[in-house]
C-alpha cells in the first residue's frame, strides 16, 4: 500500500507543477492509481490510497486544512464513494473508463457544491458548468484509459475486478 500511495503522492506533487489553462482544472492524474488499487485489490485499499494521497499531498503542497485542501477532499471523497457503488455494476458496461468518467463528473461536482454552498454562496456557477463538465469528461476519459492500459500490461494482483 505505501508503494501505490507514494506513486499518487509523487503524481498530486508533479501535477501541482504543470501550469492550469483553467483555474481549478487538474488532469487528476493520481486517479489513475486509484483505479488501479481498486480493480486490484478492493476498495478499501483505494480508500487508504486516495486518503494518504489527499492528506499528505495536502501537507506536502502547504494546503493542508485550506480551501483547496476542503475541495479535493470533498471530491476524493464523493468520487471514491461513487467508484465504490459503480465497481458492482456489470463489467461489460461499466469498465475503468466508465468508473473514471463516473468519478470525475462526481468529483467536480461535488467540489463545484462545495463552492456554492461554502465559499461562494448564491454565486451562480452555472455558467461555468459546461467548461468544468468538458474538462471532466476529457481528463476521465484519459485517466481511465490509462488505467485500462495498466490493469491489461500488469501481471495479475488479487483477483481483478473486486468489490
Amino acid at each position: 500500500m505505501a508503494a501505490l500511495a507514494a506513486a499518487a503522492i509523487g503524481l498530486t506533487l508533479a501535477e501541482a507543477a504543470i501550469p492550469l489553462p483553467i483555474p481549478g482544472v487538474k488532469p487528476g492524474l493520481a486517479n489513475i492509481v486509484t483505479l488501479v488499487v481498486l480493480y486490484r485489490y478492493g476498495w478499501r485499499m483505494a480508500a487508504w490510497v486516495a486518503g494518504l494521497r489527499i492528506v499528505a499531498g495536502a501537507l506536502a503542497l502547504g494546503q493542508f486544512l485550506t480551501p483547496a485542501f476542503l475541495l479535493s477532499l470533498a471530491g476524493g471523497v464523493a468520487s471514491l464513494l461513487v467508484l465504490i457503488a459503480a465497481i458492482r455494476l456489470p463489467a461489460r458496461w461499466f469498465g475503468p473508463v466508465a468508473l473514471s468518467l463516473l468519478a470525475a463528473f462526481t468529483h467536480i461536482g461535488s467540489q463545484l457544491m462545495v463552492v456554492d454552498v461554502w465559499l461562494m454562496p448564491g454565486a451562480s456557477l452555472i455558467a461555468l458548468l459546461p467548461l468544468f463538465l468538458g474538462a471532466a469528461w476529457i481528463t476521465g476519459l484519459g485517466n481511465g484509459l490509462a488505467a485500462a492500459h495498466l490493469l491489461q500490461s500488469l501481471p495479475p494482483g488479487t483477483s481483478g475486478k473486486t468489490p
